[in-house]
Formats: structure tokens, sequence, C-alpha cells
């Protein structure tokens, strides 16, 4: 297993010791199987539980995949989080024909969509995992324990949030199916009383550290941050305090921001590097997913988005200005901004067709790692790569000049949770205690986080610029459709209109029903055939 998956825990023999009898046989059977009956190490079951995370499968992106019925790079994890809370937005829109893609860019998914099928699929197998490890192993170490029990709830808080009504069981027998009140309660419960206690505490890492990878109490703190900033979405009732509470841990802990670029590489783009775990960037990532071109490969990770948001015209290296991403060939070109992405850096649409490594200098913003070579700033039909603004965000170039351990497959982890989101989170939850006023520590935050990209520091912010800053900092990271929900821009009638929004090229509103995805027909037998609202 240390050849597939890096150093997560210091066993010496790691190996993957399963013999599935009964797993997830294909989409029409619901991953929480009960019938599932496995052999397994208990090292090993570990380690699985992470790596559904960062793999499709035991073997790799060329392996074998866990989910069948969807390939292992469209059925990855974080690829499928992405497209769930990216492509339906105001910043990403994707050209390609796969089955689902337009209908996610146009907001017009319904219970057939193959990969919101997939994405509930990940998240249950997921789920499985980590109850088969308690039931094996759950009372041999309380640390590693509460890690399982962490990622176990991350999956019920993507579904949850996701999909509303979550098939729920805490063992290997029949789920139950929740409300997103209960689900929510239990969330809290199981995050303040069982896991936070257990991990080990809050320490900055870099891939060299022992603990890389593993979860400790400042990813706890982060999960219920978030958990509590969307309370109002999901229960009804705002917990802004909490929200401030636990955010404000994680600003106060050892792990810290990147603020210093290293030859001639922003330390904002450091944090998307194929060096960033070897890096200071290291220091801000509370949740880094381990890829490595060589050991622990994925066609639905950090190589997705890298590869999904070039074609070969584009190159991010300015000191090689042949080079195109850090990759050899891997140039996929479906993934594009969305002119009101671009407009959050150029708020009259005046972006230069320049490369992304002049963009920030015109910008005004180490964020703006836009490219506009011979590209149109409007999406004008969905199909074109070069309707839109390139993202040049995510690549496997390294601070040192170096090349990747694969040509390839990346090197780049993907940070799933890092400092940056509890400042913001922070800031958004006091200016909402205070009727929408951000307070000098809240607008200290933002500033911190502009300083930091060598953006122009403010004296206020509105709470429309606390989520415009959301943008600017997030952007193409897998979270744009739950802020633009938790500030009523997403479905129902909004003042917010972007384009293709509803599937116009104008845009226009859609349902507010559509917040919340269909549950998969393939699923809906677990749930006696009702339906989500809407659909």
């Amino acid at each position: 297993m240390k050849q597939i998956f890096k150093n997560l825990i210091p066993v010496a023999s790691l190996a993957f010791a399963f013999s599935m009898t009964s797993c997830v046989k294909d989409l029409d059977v619901d991953p929480l199987d009960p019938n599932m009956s496995t052999e397994v190490s208990a090292e090993g079951l570990f380690n699985k539980c992470y790596a559904n995370i960062a793999m499709a499968g035991n073997g790799g992106a060329n392996g074998d995949c866990d989910i069948d019925g969807i390939d292992g790079g469209t059925s990855g994890y974080v690829r499928q989080m992405w497209n769930a809370n990216e492509l339906p937005t105001d910043e990403a829109i994707c050209g390609w024909g796969d089955d689902g893609i337009e209908q996610s860019c146009f907001n017009t998914y319904d219970e057939s969509h193959p990969m919101l099928n997939g994405y509930f699929a990940r998240l249950t197998t997921g789920i499985t995992y980590c109850n088969e490890y308690l039931a094996v192993a759950g009372g041999n170490d309380a640390t590693m324990t509460a890690e399982i029990r962490f990622i176990r709830a991350l999956n019920y808080y993507l579904l949850m949030d996701a999909f509303g009504r979550v098939p729920f069981a805490e063992s290997l027998g029949n789920p139950a199916i929740y409300t997103r009140q209960q689900m929510y309660e239990w969330l809290e419960k199981e995050l303040v009383e069982n896991v936070e206690p257990n991990l080990s505490n809050a320490k900055a890492k870099k891939s060299s550290d022992a603990g890389y990878g593993r979860v400790d109490k400042a990813a706890a703190w982060m999960l219920l941050a978030r958990l509590y900033l969307n309370a109002e979405v999901y229960v009804g009732t705002p917990q802004w305090a909490k929200a401030a509470e636990y955010a404000k841990k994680i600003m106060d802990s050892d792990y810290r921001l990147n603020t210093q670029g290293v030859n001639g590489w922003s330390a904002y783009q450091m944090l998307f590097m194929g060096d960033n775990g070897e890096t200071n960037a290291a220091y801000e990532a509370i949740f880094p997913i381990l890829q490595d071109g060589l050991t622990t490969t994925s066609w639905g990770t950090s190589l997705f988005l890298t590869a999904a948001c070039f074609d070969s015209d584009m190159h991010a290296n300015p000191n090689d200005l042949n080079a195109t991403n850090g990759t050899s060939g891997q140039v996929w070109g479906g993934n594009r901004a969305r002119p009101s992405l671009i407009q959050k850096f150029f708020p009259n649409l005046d972006a230069p067709q320049v490369a992304c490594y002049e963009m920030t200098a015109v910008a005004g913003d180490d964020r703006a790692l836009f490219d506009g070579i011979g590209r149109e700033i409007n999406n004008l039909t969905r199909s074109d790569f070069k309707h839109g603004y390139g993202v040049a965000k995510f690549t496997n170039f390294k601070t040192d000049g170096s090349g990747g351990h694969d040509a390839t497959f990346v090197d780049g982890d993907y940070f799933f949770f890092r400092v940056a989101e509890a400042y913001l989170t922070y800031a958004e939850a006091v200016a909402r205690q205070n009727g929408g006023t951000l307070t000098p520590d809240g607008v200290a935050a933002i500033n911190a986080l502009r300083a930091r990209a060598h953006a122009s520091q403010k004296s206020g912010y509105s709470l429309n610029e606390i989520l415009d800053e959301w943008s600017r900092e997030f952007y193409f990271e897998g979270r744009r459709r739950v802020d633009l929900i938790r500030f009523g821009k997403f479905g129902g009638d909004t003042d917010y209109i972007w384009q293709w929004k509803g599937g116009t090229y104008a845009g226009r509103n859609f349902d507010k029903n559509r917040n919340i995805y269909a549950i998969p027909a393939a699923q809906l037998p677990a749930y006696d055939s009702v339906q989500n609202p809407g659909y």
C-alpha cells in the first residue's frame, strides 16, 4: 500500500488484503450494501477510507474502479464533487458532450443524471468502507477511529448538502432515510463528541512530516465551521456565532496562510502546483488529498483539475513558453470560465487577451490566473473551448523548475480544506451577526487574503462583496454552488443572472427546488420511491 498511497500510516507493509464478495456491483445496487463481506487488514482498510477520495480504485488511475457503470476517471470523488458544485454556477462551463454535462451547465439536471448518480455512489461507497473499518478495527486505536469517523462524516455532509435526504447507517446494516434536520443533528453531535476530541492536535505539516495527509482537529473544526455557516440553509436556523468560533480556532492554530512566493511563482499559485506538499504552501493545507505521478494516480483528482482546463495553446509557465501545464499532452480542453467569474476581477469585462502570467498584473490580483490569448470572453456556445477565458489555476509545475515524477500524472495534492476558508468563514459569520456590517477583525481577515494576492486593501466589505471574495479566492475549487445558495443567488427568484443560467444564453432564473439535487433514479427504491420536491 505504501507504493500506492504515500505514507498515511507508519506501518511497514500496508498492502491491501481485500477479498470482496459483494460491494457496489453497479449503480443500480444501493452502495450501502448490508451483504458486504470482506476480509481486510485493518491498516489497509484505514487507507482505503482515505484512498476513496483520492483514487478510483485500488489500482490507481488505470486499475479497477470501485464504482461500476461509470469509468474510473469520471467517477473520481473530487471530479464529481467539482462537477456538482461548479458547472451549474456562475464560475465554470464545460464543452464536452458527456452525458449530463450540458444538463449541469444549464441547470436542467434530474433523476436520470448519470454523474450525479456516480457522485451519490462514490459517497455512499466511502461510507461503507468507513463502517467496515469501524466494525473491524474501531476499538484498536482511538485516533485512527476518529479519523475514519471524520471521513464518514465528511461523506455524509456532502450527501446531505447535495441530495437533502440521506441513506444513513452507522454499521453494515440496512440504512434508514434521514432528513436534512436529522442528518445535521447527527453530524454536529458526531463531530463535537466523537471526532474532534480524539483527533491529533492541529499541526501544519509538509509531505516529509509524519501524518501529512491525515486529518487532525483542524479538519473537524473546518467541517463544523462549514456546517454552521450553512445551517440556515440546512435546518432554517442560523449558527453564525458557532461558525465564527470554529473558524477562529483554525486562524489561531499552527496552520497558516502561505504568503511568500518562490522563484517567480506567487504564494497563491503555489497552493495549486506540483510540489504544493513540499513547499510552505503545505502549511495552509488542512486536509490535502495525496497525489503522486507514480504511486497515487487518478484521472479524477488533481489531474482532472489541471488537464480539463487547458488546451495546447495555453501556456502557464513564464519561464518556459513552450510548456502548457506541466504535463505531457494532458490538455483536455473542457472547463473554462464564465464571464461572470472574469467580472470578479474585471468589472467592466475588459480583461485583455493575454497569458495568465500577464493577466494577474493587469488585474492587480495574483488570483486572476486566466488565459485570454485567442479567446472570446463570452460563452457564445457551450461546446467551443475558445468561448470563455481559460483557467490556469492548477498546474503540475514545480517551484524549483524540476519535472514531475511522471509525464502524464500529476504530483500536486488537492487541498480539500485550506486555511483561507477559515478567514472568509469568520468574516462572513461576524458580518451576518452584525446585520451585514463587517467588524474590524472581519475586515482584517479578508484583507489578509487580498494582501497575500497583492490586491488592494479595503476599509469595509458588504455581504455581496464577501460573496465575490469567496469566488476570487476559491473559484474552481468545488464549492461555488454552496456559497450561491447560502447567499440566495442560485435557484429561485434571485437578482443574480449569468450566461446560460437556466439554459439560455442571456440567463434566467430556475426553480428553487433545484438547490437540492434529485435522488438518482437507481437509488429511489431505498427511499420508497419518494423523490425530492420539484423533480
